[in-house]
């Protein structure tokens, strides 16, 4: 899937092609993973993008792969899109550091088709090199509300990758996402007094 093509994760049932890494005709690398969340809600997943504000919380997440988490002066908490992620983390044994930028999810999707669609958070960002200063590509991680819960269909597209990056960022975001649907309900409950 090109990036252009993402409405159809707005469609019902599943994609061909749900937890993966391929080469596009463009030459970018593609990365899809499918994660399963129970008793979690797209609400939560967007509430824990506003509130993973600082280093302690970012290794929450994935304790052996994440090292700093920061944010520039754009964040505040509950407020995450316009704001810039500064992280410093392991990808397939390798350190990496990089500026996740979050854009508006209408920048990407029609968002009209939200509601029909179950679509609980819709969390779109760039991704770039955090010292050179350079985009090398784009995320998203597309969540919709199902009976059991919900479940985050997460996309990446890398400019000049290799297929090493590709296998190892697949694998990074099965364990980090693994880990969110693990500590996602207990932490909202306790944090926000909501289920």
């Amino acid at each position: 899937m090109f990036i252009e093509e993402v409405n159809q994760l707005l469609e019902p049932g599943y994609l061909p092609f749900e937890t993966g890494n391929q080469r596009l005709a463009n030459g970018h690398i593609y990365i899809a993973v499918l994660t399963r969340m129970p008793q979690c809600k797209g609400k939560m997943v967007n509430w824990w993008f506003g509130y993973a504000g600082d280093t302690e919380k970012y290794r929450m997440w994935h304790p052996k792969d994440h090292i700093i988490g920061d944010w520039d002066d754009k964040w505040r908490p509950g407020h995450y899109i316009g704001a810039s992620h500064l992280v410093h983390e392991y990808i397939g044994g390798e350190l990496v550091k990089l500026k996740i930028t979050f854009r508006e999810p209408s920048e990407f999707f029609d968002p009209s088709k939200f509601k029909e669609a179950k679509v609980g958070a819709a969390i779109c960002g760039d991704v770039g090199l955090l010292e050179e200063g350079i985009k090398i590509g784009n995320l998203i991680h597309f969540v919709r509300d199902t009976d059991f819960g919900c479940e985050m269909r997460s996309r990446f597209w890398l400019f000049g990758a290799d297929e090493k990056i590709g296998r190892t960022l697949m694998q990074h975001c099965i364990e980090e996402m693994g880990n969110l649907a693990d500590l996602l309900p207990g932490l909202y409950a306790r944090e926000t007094g909501n289920q």
